[in-house]
Parts: structure tokens; sequence; C-alpha cells
């Protein structure tokens, strides 16, 4: 980088980090709801622009840009449809989450069901987070910028202690935000870098296409569609990352976990000042995220076009598409933007992270006479010991550019028990507590029975029998090994209704004595944006016309 590179980066940093200060100067942070939820005060462009910067990262930007380098259009659909799921969030899940006056999703749980249960399902988020996605940030956001911006050469130093140096800055950097900001700081900044993310992000397709035609990007998308016309297939083909089938079962169900119940996201919602503002949150950031494609899939396919399918792996594509296109004066900038979005995401597990704790398991089990200030301060120790032992951890983690599906397939073990148990939590009233702990239990560890020890087993089977066949080619094998077990998609999706029919089951055996009644707590209007319907349906309709127009 040169030093107006370097100029630019600090100085958008550190305004964002100005800009988030004097924004929540005056809040309370001596309470729970001053600190984990932002004095329940959040307007709808907050709550949207922090829910689009905590859900990108450089998982999610380099990692799916990655997919769509090998696989093409058909990866959208972790972009495309998250649109719906915020929309059935924003009509079905947040009203319900409003009225009761829940600070986190394991709370309604504690009503719903009996307080082992809410501790059970906390244990289960913060582990998630905790082991994998904490760390997985921090490596997968440190590669990122050190590759991408050449950190090595810039202070001559060795590539690890590069990737050390960058783990450390963004884990201290996010852990100030995060544990000493509270949630409204990490919320305002998050909206601010939006902005930037947008902006940056649209630039590098932009000059992508400029690239490849000859200075036009009408032309460059033009060649690109008509020189890989089968790439741009909504439906994809067998053997890829994401079959078309796999969006009417898993694929939906991943996305209403993580975008209805996953404390990481969904807190951003209930800290909003009225349901009608947090409905409007919700659906400003599922129109803008079906744009997410140009942004996380269209600089993948053309990265494929520019290098010619021939990068190492494809999780460079993104990177090399950066350096190839990128002027050289915009660096500090975009370096900027993507320390912002990798920041986001960090603070965003970390703030969750530090509210399951201090709400569900100090306040409940440690010293359940705890004062609000004592809650809030031993919510912020946990916190910094859980970032310090996530950049401990990080630098062990390998081969990070490949993660995003695997990550996608490894969180299954705890996001669909979770998401079964509140959907029947708020669909039935005489389901009873050990049916919830059964359905915890039973789906973790049918789902960890399945992918990692029977996958494994049916898939190398399979291998032996094409290899003893004389199967050799790459394509052909991928084909072999997608074919001998069922999608990891498709199997939440079995377990999820298999899940379900237990909980109703066993209601039936055994009911709760008396039926469950959401009562309303008053601590914010729950009136609804009157349009929530309309443009929830409007948005359902515009994805569904993508499909449609891309489908060959």
């Amino acid at each position: 980088m040169d030093f107006l590179s370097i100029f630019s980066f600090v100085g958008f940093t550190a305004l964002v980090a100005v800009i988030a200060w004097y924004a929540t100067r005056n809040t309370q942070k001596g309470s729970s709801d001053g600190y984990f939820l932002g004095g329940r005060s959040l307007t709808a462009g907050v709550i949207a622009g922090s829910l689009l910067l905590t859900n990108l990262s450089t998982e999610q930007i380099v990692g799916l840009n990655g997919s769509a380098y090998k696989d093409g259009l058909s990866v959208m659909a972790w972009e495309t449809l998250a649109a719906i799921a915020m929309v059935v969030t924003a009509i079905l899940l947040l009203p319900r989450y409003l009225k009761g006056g829940i600070t986190t999703v394991p709370e309604f749980l504690a009503d719903r069901f009996d307080v082992p249960t809410k501790t059970l399902t906390s244990a289960l988020f913060l582990t998630g987070y905790v082991v994998v996605l904490l760390p997985v940030i921090l490596y997968s956001g440190s590669v990122a910028i050190s590759g991408m911006f050449d950190v090595p050469s810039m202070f001559n130093i060795s590539e690890k202690a590069a990737l050390v140096s960058c783990i450390w800055g963004i884990g201290l950097i996010g852990c100030i935000y995060a544990v000493f900001g509270g949630l409204k700081a990490v919320a305002v900044a998050d909206s601010i870098n939006a902005i930037g993310l947008l902006t940056g992000g649209l630039l590098i397709p932009i000059f992508g296409l400029m690239a490849i035609g000859d200075g036009s990007v009408v032309a460059g998308l033009e060649n690109l569609v008509s020189t890989h016309p089968q790439r741009f297939d909504s439906t994809g083909e067998p053997g890829q990352e994401v079959p078309f089938s796999t969006i009417f079962t898993g694929m939906m169900l991943v996305q209403l976990f993580y975008w209805g119940t996953n404390q990481q996201i969904i807190q951003k919602a209930l800290a909003a000042k009225n349901l009608a503002e947090g409905q409007k949150g919700l659906l400003l950031a599922a129109f803008l995220k079906i744009l997410g494609p140009i942004i996380l899939v269209l600089p993948g396919m053309i990265a494929y076009h520019l290098f010619e399918g021939n990068l190492a792996t494809s999780d460079m594509a993104y990177p090399e598409l950066v350096r190839a296109v990128l002027p050289k004066a915009m660096v500090g900038f975009f370096a900027a933007v993507l320390f912002g979005a990798i920041l986001s995401s960090f603070n965003g597990v970390l703030t969750s992270s530090v509210t399951l704790f201090g709400i569900d398991i100090y306040k409940q089990h440690i010293n359940k006479d705890a004062p609000e200030q004592t809650i809030v301060n031993y919510g912020k120790v946990f916190g910094v010991i859980l970032a310090f032992a996530a950049m401990f951890i990080a630098p062990l983690i390998a081969n990070a550019g490949s993660l995003f599906n695997y990550l996608q397939e490894i969180n299954g073990i705890y996001s669909i028990p979770i998401l079964t148990i509140i959907v029947v939590g708020y669909l039935t009233k005489r389901v009873p507590a050990i049916a919830a702990k059964i359905g915890i239990l039973s789906g973790s560890l049918l789902y960890i029975l399945s992918q990692f020890i029977m996958k494994p087993y049916f898939v190398e089977a399979a291998l032996e029998k094409a290899a003893a066949t004389g199967i050799t080619d790459a394509k052909e094998l991928a084909m072999v090994e997608a074919d001998a077990y069922p999608h990891y998609l498709h199997v939440m999706a079995i377990l999820f209704v298999s899940n379900i029919l237990i909980m109703l089951f066993i209601g039936r055996l055994r009911p709760r004595k008396e039926p469950f009644e959401l009562e309303y707590t008053k601590q914010v209007s729950i009136e609804p944006y009157k349009y929530v319907k309309q443009v929830g349906l409007a948005i359902t309709l515009v994805v569904v016309c993508i499909y449609i127009y891309f489908a060959k």
C-alpha cells in the first residue's frame, strides 16, 4: 500500500469509530436493556444496516464468491432465499418476540418450557459461537486482509507474523466495540460500514466487467453471459454445492434459523424501539439482500472468466480479482470497508455471546439476585475472555477459504434442533419441557451420526467402487460423491420433521397441565407496520421472478 492507501484506510476506520462513540455517548449501559439491547431504541435504518453487516464477512465475501467461481449462479440461493426468511421473521416471529419482551431467544424457552431447556439452548449457541464462528471469522478475515493487501511486504514480516498481527488487531478492536460499547455502538458502526461495503462491494464487479468488456460494463456483462451461458442457470447442475431441490427442503430451514432465531442476528431486531420499526428494518434488509449476489456471486463468475478457471483454488477468486481490477488509489478505502465487515461479524457474535452469558447463565444460575450493573460487568469479563480465546485459537485453523460450505454443514448440529423447539414452542400450547430436551438432544446426536459417521462411510465406499471401475475424472468423481449420500440440507429437513413428530408425540402422551399463553410485557409497542404483509409479498415475488428468469 502507498501512503494514500494507508491514510484512507486509517481515516475511514477512525471516522466510523468516532461516529459510533458520539451516537452512543449518552446511552445507559448499566442496565441489561441499555447494554444488551441499546435501550430498545434502534430504528429501521440502523437495524437493516446492522443485520446486513453482521451477516457479511470474509467467509461470505471470499467464500461465496469462491463457490460462484466453481459452480456459477446457483449458489445465489444463500442470498436470495434469505430475503424470504426475513419476511417470515418480520411477519410471524418478531411480533411474538417483542410481545414477550425477551432479550435473548432462549429466554422465551424458559417461559414456554423450563429453565433447563433455556440453559441447554444457550449452551448450544455459545458452543457454536466460541468453537466455530469467532475463530473462523478472525482467521478468514485475517487471511483476506493480509493476502489481499500484502501485509507481509508492507511491514517486512513473515506471512505467519502478518496473519497473527491481523488476527490480534481485528480481535482487539472488535472487543473494544462489542464489550465496552454495547449493542448500540456495534449497530451504529455496522450501519455506517454498510454504506461503505455496498459502495466498495459494487465497485469490484463494475471494474471486473469493465476489464472483460474493454471499458464497458454492459459489454462486459454481455461477454460474460454469452461465453458462459450455462453458468447463469439458477437451477444449477447435478453435483453442485447447492442442488436446486434443497431450496424446498433444508435451505429454507437454515435461512429461518439464521434470520429468525439466531441470537447473533435477531438481537438487532429485538432492540427495535417498536414492532413497526423492527419490521421495517427486516424488510429493508430483505430487499437489499436480493441485491446480494451482485457483491457475493457475480465477482466469482467474473473471476472464472478473467482467469479462465485456472486459479489454484476457487477461494482465491475474490482476492485475485480485487488485485487485478481495483485501482491502486482505492485499495485503502476497500481495505477499510472489508475490515469493517470483518469487525461487524466478530462484534455480532461476541455481543450475542456476552448477552447469552449475562442473562441466561450468570443471572440464572450463578447470582440470581445480582443487580443490573453486576450482570453487565460480568458479561463484559466473559466477552473479553471469549475474544482472547478466539485470538489464540484462530491461528490454528487451516484452509479458511474453504470453510463456507463446511460451516453451513457443521452448524446443523445446533441450528435445526433449536429451530425445531422454537417452532413447536410457538405453534403449540401443551407440548411439555421434556419434549424440548429430547428434541434438542436427539436432533444434535442424529445429525452428528448422519454427517460425521454414516456419510464418510458411504462416500468412501462409493469412491472405492468408482476407482475400481476406472473413473478418474474430477467432475465425475464429484458426481459420485454427491450421489453417495443425501445432501446435508436434505438431512436437515428430514431431522426437522422427525423432531417435530417426536415432540408432538410426547405432547400427546404427556401434555402440559396448563396451556401456554404468551403474555404482553408492554416494553415496546407491538403495533405492526401497516404494509408489512404487502411489502413482504412483493419481496417474495421478486425472488421467485429472479429464479424463473434465470432458469434454463
